[in-house]
């Protein structure tokens, strides 16, 4: 590109990781820090760089140059983000129904709250709950004309009547071969 120099850097191949386990996902070495972050649920764009912020990791690092402190230092981040001084309202779990705590869930934890919290809506019948026990749209989206694709079942048309002469005839009666039931 014009007007920019590129810095490369050599690293040891030896201690390069191409494919390494962040939160129980796999995330890929060759893409920069910040955005193969994005890869853990729960952790997006924004997130990531703040993390990697109050980590000290430099933003234009690849993932797979990770040493294990740093990546052990990110997990400690994400899973005590307040005492970081991130920001409330960039956590992803704010005021939790059951004990009103402010959290960041990632990987396996984010799906299991998700998973909790449809049950509870479910189970008190509220709309919310039901509209996902069906199936349907839940946040107030039109559905006379849209999201029709693989919900209805098809429209068969009526069978014309057949003609009178076929009819008076004497219909054979059909047997079902004796394995049929087997």
């Amino acid at each position: 590109k014009k007007g920019r120099m590129s810095l490369i850097k050599l690293v040891d191949p030896k201690e390069f990781i191409h494919l390494l386990r962040i939160f129980n996902t796999t995330v890929k070495g060759n893409q920069k820090v910040g955005f193969a972050l994005r890869a853990v649920k729960g952790i997006g764009r924004r997130f990531s760089h703040v993390i990697l912020k109050k980590a000290q990791i430099d933003l234009n690092k690849r993932a797979g140059e990770l040493t294990e402190e740093e990546i052990n230092k990110l997990a400690e981040i994400v899973n005590n983000p307040q005492e970081y001084n991130i920001p409330l309202w960039m956590l992803n779990r704010q005021k939790d129904v059951k004990d009103g705590t402010w959290t960041q869930l990632v990987a396996n934890n984010w799906d299991t709250k998700l998973r909790e919290d449809l049950e509870r809506m479910r189970k008190i019948r509220c709309h919310r709950g039901l509209r996902h026990f069906w199936g349907l749209r839940v946040r107030g989206q039109r559905t006379k004309s849209t999201g029709r694709t693989g919900r209805t079942i098809g429209y068969e048309k009526k069978k014309q009547a057949q003609p009178q002469a076929r009819s008076q005839q004497p219909s054979k009666k059909r047997t079902l071969p004796y394995n049929f039931f087997i």
